[in-house]
Order: C-alpha cells, then structure tokens, then sequence
C-alpha cells in the first residue's frame, strides 16, 4: 500500500471512489514492482529486485502531480491501464511537459517518422502506430481531466482537447500512409503523374468530426478516399490500375489504423460515407466523384460533405476537389429544401433513439450534440451558397459566423456554445473512462460519481440538474429552426377552411360547387375564376413533370399560400398576381421550401403582391429576391448610402476577385434587393416621396462606383494604366469621371428609370497605356467606357442592372463615347445648344477620380453662370417645350376626355423642370446660388430664400411637383401609365400653368 500513501493523496477522492482509486492503486503498484524488478534483474541487482517501494521516478513527482495522478486513475480505466502496462510512460510525459501542455505537431510528427524508421514489416508498423497513440492519448485524457474547472477556462479547454485528438488522428493517418507507400513501391509501382505533370498520391477526406478538427476522445474517424486521375503505376513488379492500386493502399490503410491487434487499435475506421455505402468502390476518382454527386448525391450527403477537409495524402489536390464539389454541398440560393433533409434525418434517429431505449444518450437525445450540430448546420446549408463565410467545417467557428452575420442572436450562440461545450465535455469524461465510444449516461453509481467529479459537479443530482437545463434550452433552439413551422406558429392554421379542405381545393378533390363555396367563404369575389385559376395550375405540365419532392413542397405550400391570400384585403387580385411566381418557381423548389418554413415570409409576399403587381412581376422574374421577405425590419427599411456600400463591399468580399461574372451577378442581385426594400417602404408609406428618390439614386450611384471599379480593373489588366497629364501612371487613379444628367443628376430616380450618362477623362490626349498591349489614351478610355455600359446593360437570368442612355454626351451619338474635360468644357462654351445648358443643371459627379469630379462641378458652375440674353433664352425654353408638348403629351381628344399626362402636358411636371432650368440660366450670372443645386425641389427652395420667387408661388410648385411624383412613383408600382384622371390633379395643373405663363410670357390658350 506504499503507493496509496505515498503517490495518491485520497483527500479530494469522493467516497463512493475510493475503492475504485485503491484497485488503481493496487494494480500500478504492481505494475511499478514488476517494471522494477525487470529492470533490477537486467542489471544484475538482486535486493533492488525486492525492493517494494515504487520507482524512484515515480517517488519523484511533484505532490501537486501527485493529486492529479489520484484524479486520473480514479476517473479512467484507461489511464490506469496503460499506466500499468507501460509505468516508464508517466514519468516521461512529465518531463516533457506533456501533462500541461500538448507538444507540437511537428515534434510529434518527427517521433511517428522515427518510430516508423524502423519498423520493417506492417506488424511492425501498427505497433508502433499504436503505441504512439497510446501514448499521445494518455497525455490528452490527462490533460482534460485536471484542466481547470469549467466555465470559460473549461470550454476553451474542451476544443482544445478535440482539437488534439483530432490532430493525433492526422499524424497516425499520414504517417500510416507514407510509410505503406515506400514499403510497397518496389511491388506495386507508384501512380503516373497527373497531366500537369504533378505526383499523384491518395487523396483522404476527412468528414465528420475529423473534418471539423473536433474529435471526440474515442471517436470513430469518417474517411473518403479518392485519386485525381485513372493511369497505371509506373517502377512496379506489375502495373496497377490506379482504381486498383489506391485501392490496394486504401484496404492496407484502413487495417493500419482500425485493425486489433496485441496492441489494440489506433482508430476506428468509417468508409460509409463514401459513394454508395459499403456497396460502392472504397477508392474513386475525382471525375467519378463528381459525376456520382451531381448525378446521385442524396440530401443527407450534403450534410456530410459540409465537414469534408483533406487530412492526409495530397492535401492540395483534395482542396482541389472539394472546390468542384462546392456546388453540390453549397446551393447559390436560399436552400431552405435543406431543413426537411434534416427534418427526416432527426426522425430517423428519434425512431431509433426510442425503439432502442437511448433517452440518456446526450449525443442523439433529445436536447443533445446532435441537435446543437442541426442547428448549425441548417443554416449553413440553407445561406452557405449566398453567404460564403459559412462554408466552415468547424462547428465552433461556425457559430461564431451565425452571430457575426446576425443569423442567430448573439446571446442564442452563446447559450448553444457554452450547452454544447458542457455536452462535448460529458461526453469526454464517459469515454475517457474506457477509451470507448460511448455517450449514453451510466447507471452504476460508481460510473456517475465518476463523472460528477470529472465535470467539477458536487454529486450526481447536481450533475443531473446541469444536464437537464442544458439540454432544455438546446431542444428549445432547436424547435425554433428545424421544428415545422405549423408547431411554432399555431396562427398559420386556417380560421374558415380547414388545411385539409384547403389542400382538398387546390387538388380539385372538392366538386365545382364545394370548391365555389369554400372560396367565397375566404373571401373570394370572383370563386368560380379563383377556381378555375388553380386548376389550370393543378393540371399543368409543370406540375405534372415535378419530382416527388418538388411536389411535396409544393403541395404543403399551396393551403398555406391559400390562407394567406384569404386574408389580404383583395384576394382574388392576391391569386391572380402570385401564382405567376409560384408557376416560376416550380423547378426551383427550394423557393417553395422557403415560403413553406416561413410563415411571414409567405405573408409579406401575399401583402406585397397584392399592393403592386410591380413588385409581383419583380419577384416572379427574381425569386432570389423571395430571401429578402425573411427579413420585416429590413425590408420597409432602406439602406442609406453609406450603408449600401458596406453591405455591397461585404456581399463583393466573398467572391474571387478574378470572378467578374459571379460579381456581375452579385451586383445584380443587389440592385434588386435593394430596389424592393424601397419599393416595400414605398408602398406601406415608411418613407416620404422624396426620400424614396434618394433611395433609389443612392443605389444607382453605389453600383455605378462598383462597376467603374470592376470595369477599371478589367482593362487595365489587359492594357496596362494610362498616362496622366504629369506623365505619371498610377493604379488607382483613373482620371476618369461618370457624370449623371436627367433623374440620376437630379436625385430623381424612380422605379425603372434608365441612367442618363456622360463619361470624361483627364489623361494625355497624346499619351497611351503602358501594358503589353499598348492603346492610345483615346482608345483606351473608350473601351473603359464601352466596359461600363456593358457591365451595367448585360442580360443575364437575374436581367440587367440598368438601361444607359449616352445621347447627352457632346455631339450625341455622334460624338466621342468618352470626352477628355477640356474638350467637353470647350463644346460646352462654344457649340452646345440651349437644351443642353438645360441638361447641365441637372446634371452631378456621380463617380471615379474626386478631383476630376471637383473639376467638373467647377465647370458646370461657370458654363451655367454665363450671362445670357433673358429674352431669346425664353423663347428657346418655350420653344423646346411646345415641340415636346407635341411629340409627347397628351392629344386634344384626350385632354377634352379628361386624361392629363403628368409629365408632358401642360402644367405638368415638366413645366416645373424646365422652368426650374430657365431660372438657372436666366439668373446664374447675378445670382451665384442658383448654381449650386442641381435637383428641382433645391432650386425652388433657392429661387424663394434669394427671393426670386414668391413664397406661395414656391410653395405651390413644389406641392405640385410632389404630388405629381407620388403619383408617378405610384403609377410605376401599379403598371400603371403616366396618365392620370384630370379631375384628381386639376389644382395643381390650373396653378402650375399660370405660373408658367408668367414666367415664361407664353398664352395659356396657345398651350
């Protein structure tokens, strides 16, 4: 008993251990009798042989060493174990400092290699494998078992420990396999290059836990195996098929590894995760994979692809396959499919969880790791393709993405962080008590005192009480994402029909007149059309040719979608407008997943739709559009300049740089986005007419600033940088300028508007670029201008970003596409006509070089500022608006018919602009203000406060010019003409027109 009282302190031993702790005590006494009596005989020393005291090694550790070897053995039967069968062990990891601090990974690469030196047979080699793990092990178990209490320091510990096992799996995995490739070179030959001439090695994924670096401490290791390219081995007694050959490799690899022998195991080996199970190849090459998983890969092969990583052999040639495989795990839209996988997989393992009586398994448990994993792993597989930075294999660096992004609250990650670290560490301490893979609680008093003392708890009901609430707030966020939304969300339930009735009525189970009659009950003015519209639906090749889980989503949707359009105001017209979307969808169900699993979403579809067939048709079009309806607080809530920058830099960041076309892509999505946000908050009335216009130009003129930026980049890449005026060239500074005129100039955009440009350039006229393929300056600045305009007029699927109209440029479309400054400022002063000094006032900077831009807005200034003949300016003004009058307003017959154009007719909306614009001009030279603005309602404000204008005259034509936008904007949500109802303006038009008259000195009746 020399050992019990000398080396193991019993003190802070719980009672019901302490017979557990003296048969550990008694079993390394023993051990260390035995070890000193080998040794003793070895060197001759006879008495040493009966010497009953432990070893002086041993007799030398620290006492605070002491009580940690007490905890340890009591804990683990696996320490005390492989403490017996080799005590020298102990000694030595002490003195490496192994019982505090893992070593590195380099350190323990270079002792495998040289265990592994002299290893000649593979015997030879799985011993040695083993032990190194073993021994590795022991150092783990140790340190998570007297790391500090948890809390903080604890869950940081718990990574750690996974993370440590996780990096011993990969050091015995590529030890394993380098060393059975050079033992069986001279017999197998070696793989043939690839056809870039590179080496070929295995390849080994690591899925699962492995994948995530987060092993558990006796975990199974989930493997694929695969190679790049088929051939045959090359330097052998016989050629292989490379298919042959690593499968050879793989078979040898997998018994390195997994198989039992005097020395036990190394790890646990799972291959069936690769393609078709244990039925499929155990070696495939990347072509085969990713025929198999764009052609086969089921659902829950996704979840498992989310944690591949390479682990051992060609590392690099692994991240090349995961890179093609992308695709397949990560969906470009909003997967929301992904929740019903992983609804399924969660009832198959609650089955399974109950037929064999596992409640107190707290991995597959209700409230257990698999639940927090879920959690995870739904949204990353429903956003990963959009928001990129969730393509993680580690669940931990994943969570903290989910606050990051603002998918999860902050405090939600918390909770689920802390559970789950609680939850691993449990899960730690019942398998470091037999090394087996085991999360199911024990039922012997002495397994539970165990691990009440391993997590710091004062007894087993303590323990219990943890677990429970633990458990309790992770069933609980679990519910609230993967749960179907018919248990959270009771009000989705129908008030008037049944769900079974309303599903009766979509299939057409229900006769004409039953049908009628539940519709007219819902609300429906029009029931025999509602009917008849969603028969054509039910009845359609499209829905006929949809595969069984398309339809299902489908057929879930369409009682819901029904219930939601009963409670619109106009639900025949709600129908009417998102069917068309619903019909767009149909081969893209994830869409309808979406909607299915988001009660508010659908609803704020339903409310949208109704409002504006606009938004309606804009949806249809862009279902990418439908992820911003998951979103209330931010869908009636644009951004602002500054903000929209940010979230497009952010949205940019997570694409290569050298992808223009998926940043193309973005950036349309983007636009589109943010269109809808403003035309949301437009229609619920959240923001005043004038801000709407801001909205919209600040959009324009982020993405405006982003495509000059993609379109600089594209160019000069392929040109090289042209020379500036000083002769000098820098990349980021283009000398170059997009001037906005009309509604962009103006701070006037509205839905659909189309971007009045004009681009200028400050460089060499003479100069030219001083890339590999020189152009002259000119050239150059004209393929940057012919960039932009594709860049924003392309059409894709997700359509264009905007129309450019250059007409206004110098000389029209027949002038240069890119003018240099002087050249403009000089046509400006010397050529252009009157109207297009009305153009100039509304026209603004909107991107590229400040200074440039500085320059410009001078110039404006100085060529508005010119003193004018008042009297033939106004009749070029009025001349100019009659022939527009006569082209574009509206006809006598109309106007007797009480129809009035709100632009162009008389008193309309471009009586004010041009009157704002004549003011301008006409006053610029003596009164400087006038100069500055270059939007309408700015310039009637200035007109009044240097008392140009009378107040109520001011007052009046900005009403009016409001009232006439509103209307505009309005008309463009409802496809709508720009032709109003006489009678609904007609103030506004009578005053509008009298202050035109004055103004202008024209007689009303000529108008």
């Amino acid at each position: 008993m020399a050992l019990l009282n000398g080396l193991l302190p019993q003190a802070d031993i719980p009672a019901p251990l302490h017979d557990a702790l003296a048969e550990a005590g008694e079993r390394l006494h023993d051990a260390l009798a035995m070890a000193d009596r080998v040794a003793a005989a070895k060197a001759g020393d006879d008495e040493s042989a009966q010497d009953d005291m432990p070893s002086a090694a041993w007799q030398a550790l620290a006492e605070p060493r002491r009580a940690e070897l007490a905890r340890v053995v009591a804990l683990s039967d696996f320490a005390t174990e492989t403490l017996a069968r080799d005590p020298s062990w102990l000694p030595a990891l002490d003195a490496d400092g192994e019982l505090d601090a893992p070593p590195s990974r380099e350190a323990l690469e270079a002792e495998l290699a040289e265990r592994l030196d002299g290893a000649e047979d593979e015997a030879a080699m799985q011993a040695a494998v083993r032990r190194f793990r073993r021994l590795r092990m022991l150092g783990i178990v140790w340190r998570d078992l007297c790391r500090a209490p948890r809390g903080q320091a604890g869950e940081a510990g718990m990574w750690a420990t996974a993370r440590a096992v996780s990096e011993l799996a990969e050091i015995c995995l590529e030890g394993a396999l380098g060393w059975l490739e050079r033992h069986y070179a001279p017999r197998w030959g070696t793989p043939a290059p690839r056809g870039d001439g590179s080496p070929q090695r295995l390849v080994v994924l690591g899925m699962g836990k492995l994948g995530a670096g987060e092993l558990n401490l006796s975990s199974d290791i989930d493997l694929i195996f695969a190679y790049a390219e088929d051939g045959e081995t090359q330097g052998g007694r016989r050629e292989l098929s490379h298919q042959e050959y690593f499968t050879k490799l793989g078979q040898k690899l997998i018994a390195a590894l997994d198989a039992v022998t005097d020395e036990g195991f190394a790890f646990r080996v799972d291959m069936r995760l690769r393609p078709l199970g244990d039925g499929g190849p155990l070696v495939g090459s990347f072509a085969t994979l990713a025929s198999y998983y764009q052609d086969q890969g089921r659902e829950w092969e996704r979840y498992a692809m989310l944690k591949a990583r390479p682990v051992a052999g060609d590392r690099e040639a692994g991240d090349e396959l995961l890179a093609a495989l992308r695709p397949f795990v990560y969906r470009k839209y909003l997967d929301f499919g992904a929740i019903e996988s992983l609804r399924e997989m969660k009832r198959l393992i609650n089955r399974e969880v109950k037929r064999k009586g596992m409640a107190d398994n707290i991995k597959l448990g209700p409230g257990g790791i698999r639940e927090v994993e879920f959690v995870v792993q739904a949204f990353q597989l429903i956003r990963g393709g959009r928001d990129t930075e969730l393509q993680l294999t580690s669940l931990a660096a994943a969570l903290h993405c989910l606050a990051t992004l603002e998918l999860l609250p902050p405090e939600v990650t918390e909770t689920l962080r802390v559970d789950y670290a609680f939850l691993r560490d449990l899960e730690h301490a019942l398998q470091a008590q037999k090394d087996r893979q085991t999360q199911t609680l024990p039922d012997t008093v002495l397994g539970r005192e165990r691990l009440a003392l391993a997590l710091d708890m004062e007894d087993w009901p303590a323990l219990v009480a943890r677990l429970e609430e633990a458990r309790g707030r992770v069933r609980e966020h679990f519910d609230a994402v993967i749960a179907p939304p018919e248990e959270e969300d009771a009000a989705v339930a129908c008030e008037d029909a049944s769900r079974e009735e309303l599903g009766a009525l979509w299939r057409l189970e229900l006769t004409d007149e039953e049908a009628r009659e539940t519709l007219d009950s819902l609300g429906f003015a029009t029931p025999a059309a509602a009917h008849e519209r969603l028969g054509k639906l039910w009845q359609s090749r499209a829905v006929a040719s949809m595969q069984r889980i398309g339809f299902a989503r489908l057929d879930a949707l369409m009682p819901l979608l029904l219930d939601a359009v009963a409670e619109s105001e106009a639900p025949d017209m709600a129908l009417e407008r998102v069917l068309p979307l619903i019909e767009a969808v149909l081969r893209r169900t994830a869409y309808l997943a979406l909607l299915r699993e988001n009660p508010d979403a659908l609803r704020q579809l339903i409310r949208l739709c109704a409002a504006s067939p606009w938004i309606a048709e804009q949806l249809a079009r862009h279902p990418v559009l439908l992820d911003e309806l998951l979103h209330p607080a931010t869908l009636y809530s644009p951004a602002d300049k500054e903000q929209l920058a940010d979230e497009l830099r952010q949205a940019l960041s997570r694409i290569p740089a050298d992808d223009e076309e998926a940043q193309l892509e973005a950036l349309r999505i983007f636009k589109h986005a943010q269109v809808l946000h403003v035309a949301a908050s437009d229609i619920v009335g959240a923001r005043p007419l004038m801000k709407v216009s801001d909205y919209l130009t600040f959009i324009a003129e982020v993405v405006l600033e982003q495509v000059l930026a993609m379109a600089w980049t594209h160019v000069t890449r392929k040109y090289g940088y042209p020379a500036r005026r000083d002769g000098e060239r820098t990349s980021d500074d283009a000398s170059f300028a997009i001037v906005g005129y009309g509604k962009l100039g103006g701070i006037e955009l509205g839905y659909g508007s189309d971007l009045d440009l004009v681009f200028l350039h400050d460089a060499d006229p003479r100069g030219s670029t001083d890339g590999a393929k020189s152009l002259d300056n000119a050239v150059f600045f004209t393929r940057l201008g012919q960039r932009i305009i594709h860049l924003l007029t392309a059409v894709t699927p997700s359509g264009s970003l905007y129309e450019v109209d250059m007409r206004l440029r110098p000389s029209g479309n027949a002038g240069l596409l890119v003018t240099t400054l002087e050249a403009f400022a000089d046509y400006q002063r010397q050529q252009a006509w009157t109207w297009e000094h009305q153009a100039l006032v509304r026209a603004r900077a909107i991107a590229g070089n400040p200074a440039l831009c500085e320059r410009f807005e001078a110039l404006r200034r100085d060529v508005l500022g010119q003193t004018r003949e008042v009297e033939a300016l106004r009749e070029e003004v009025v001349a100019m608006r009659r022939k527009m009058r006569t082209h574009l307003g509206s006809s006598d017959q109309a106007g007797r018919q009480g129809v009035f154009h709100l632009k162009q007719d008389p008193g309309g909306m471009v009586d004010i602009e041009f009157l704002c614009q004549y003011a301008v001009l006409a006053l610029g030279a003596e009164t400087p203000e006038m100069l500055t603005f270059s939007d309408n309602m700015r310039i009637l404000e200035t007109l009044e406060s240097v008392g140009r204008l009378p107040a109520d005259q001011a007052r009046e034509l900005r009403e009016a010019y409001l009232t006439y936008r509103g209307l505009s904007h309005r008309a463009s949500l409802a496809k709508a003409g720009s032709q109003v109802e006489i009678a609904d303006i007609d103030a506004h038009r009578q005053r509008v027109r009298a202050i035109w008259a004055q103004w202008m000195q024209e007689d009303d009746a000529s108008r």
